[in-house]
């Protein structure tokens, strides 16, 4: 046997709250608009229990929640209120990322992105706070100041990076600490928080700056990719990931709690790498890392947004290739690529983390418990270029029953894989209905029977992880394991 992992059935348990669903990341704001999008967005809430969904551009001008008009300002939030509508409506809520700059306000030029979005400065700071609080006390008046306060508030988008303003803290504080203040003068008990940075950048400076001039923070936010530390932003994991480790966003997830101290901690964008054209986002690679990643995740914040649910997405241009290496768990013809199966086979577990012994160069394992149910999670992943095979694993259960019936589903090079069928199917650009349908057929998680063998309290498995695979065995049992 090549990996051997032990674990006592009746053993003590860490709770696993299901914090990777709390929010899903998005596009931009005017997408939120298209029915495909909204059709794809219900469908993760439905099957993957997200929760809030992010995106950019609330106050760009493509949404028109803000223009001039013969030196007036006009407000209107029609659309904005068009997507809220729509996110309540299907048990989602926003997590409000303040951004971009209108262009009736902003102090200059510089944009971002296919569409256009105004990274620069306010021109009159006190304009931006008066446009920030009536946007929200319009929003209370309509919907409740009982069901805003479950929303969360995030100033701006990686300040730290120039490719978004100046990169200077001294601007991001001082555009937060306006923004706060005239959330908060709306009411006191809506959450704001930020510096919603990359890289896990300015914790420690953004705390210290809110308890020395007093201003309101509730959460902190950041994001993460492996790739950040390695080459230059958007190189693709097969040329970074290589240079890292198996485990570098819990390393530096580590590092973020502990300069957050007490304060809750939401990271809004992670993902396997910042490249939005980067191939191992549509493969079988994705899914182990989701699943790794988040299973290693527990315990150290409260919500980790997976940038993103869908390939619906135009920060450089539309796309038109089904399997392009977009950041979506689902292609733009909403085909689940396998970190869709992923979260799928995440949302399925319970509760109650087991502790479990052993250890393998690539093989993880994760026990989880549930009312009657019980799933053990096996990854086999490794980094780009680094030595992986297929690999033999057995786990032992101690004190546990006999279950009635014992499942596995599959996410590796021949399950629930749609690029490979895409890819026999000759890569068409454009895919028509029969060649759409086996590629949904391709991309199922399938159900087997899986082996076992009891005897004298003992349950063992033995499972075959390919390379870059994932299972779950589902164990039914007559009687509940959990209070």
């Amino acid at each position: 046997m090549d990996a051997m992992f032990g674990c006592d059935f009746k053993g003590a348990t860490t709770p696993l709250p299901h914090f990777w669903e709390h929010t899903v990341g998005s596009d931009h704001a005017l997408m939120a608009l298209r029915a495909d999008w909204r059709e794809q967005l219900r469908r993760c809430h439905d099957e993957l229990g997200f929760r809030h969904v992010r995106f950019h551009g609330w106050l760009s001008d493509d949404v028109g929640t803000l223009i001039c008009n013969n030196d007036a300002l006009l407000y209107s939030f029609f659309n904005v209120d068009q997507i809220v509508d729509f996110l309540l409506s299907i048990g989602m809520k926003p997590f409000v990322e303040l951004s971009f700059m209108p262009g009736a306000l902003a102090a200059g030029d510089k944009t971002v992105f296919h569409y256009r979005g105004n990274v620069t400065a306010p021109k009159d700071y006190g304009q931006w706070a008066a446009l920030v609080g009536k946007l929200v006390a319009h929003w209370v008046e309509r919907y409740g100041v009982a069901e805003v306060r479950a929303w969360f508030f995030e100033v701006w988008n990686e300040p730290n990076l120039e490719y978004f303003g100046s990169g200077r803290q001294s601007d991001y504080f001082t555009l937060y600490s306006h923004s706060a203040r005239a959330i908060k003068a709306v009411d006191a008990a809506l959450r704001v928080g930020g510096p919603a940075t990359a890289m896990n950048a300015w914790i420690t400076d953004f705390r210290e700056f809110c308890a020395r001039d007093r201003v309101p923070v509730d959460f902190i936010s950041t994001h993460h990719y492996p790739t950040d530390a390695f080459g230059k932003e958007g190189d693709d994991t097969e040329t970074q990931l290589s240079l890292s480790r198996r485990s570098v966003l819990r390393e530096q997830a580590r590092g973020v709690r502990a300069q957050a101290g007490e304060m809750p901690v939401y990271y809004t964008e992670w993902s396997s790498s910042s490249n939005p054209r980067d191939p191992l986002h549509d493969e079988p690679f994705a899914a182990a890392f989701v699943i790794k990643t988040v299973m290693e995740a527990n315990g150290l914040f409260q919500g980790y947004s997976y940038w993103t649910f869908s390939d619906i997405f135009e920060e450089n241009y539309f796309p038109s290739v089904p399997f392009h290496g977009g950041f979506g768990l689902l292609s733009l013809h909403g085909i689940a690529k396998p970190a869709y199966r992923a979260f799928e086979l995440l949302h399925q577990v319970g509760t109650e983390l087991l502790q479990v012994d052993g250890a393998h160069a690539t093989v993880d394992a994760w026990v989880i418990r549930q009312a009657r149910e019980a799933t053990l999670l096996l990854t086999n992943f490794a980094l780009p270029r680094q030595p992986i095979t297929a690999t033999q694993v057995r786990v032992s259960l101690r004190n546990a029953a006999a279950p009635i019936q014992a499942t596995i589903q599959r996410i590796d090079e021949h399950h629930a894989n749609a690029k490979r069928c895409w890819q026999d199917l000759g890569e068409p650009t454009y895919p028509d209905p029969r060649a759409l349908a086996q590629l949904h057929a391709a991309s199922v998680l399938q159900r087997d029977r899986q082996a076992f063998r009891h005897a004298n309290g003992l349950l063992e498995f033995d499972v075959v992880l390919p390379p870059q695979g994932v299972a779950a065995v589902t164990m039914q049992f007559a009687t509940r394991l959990i209070d």
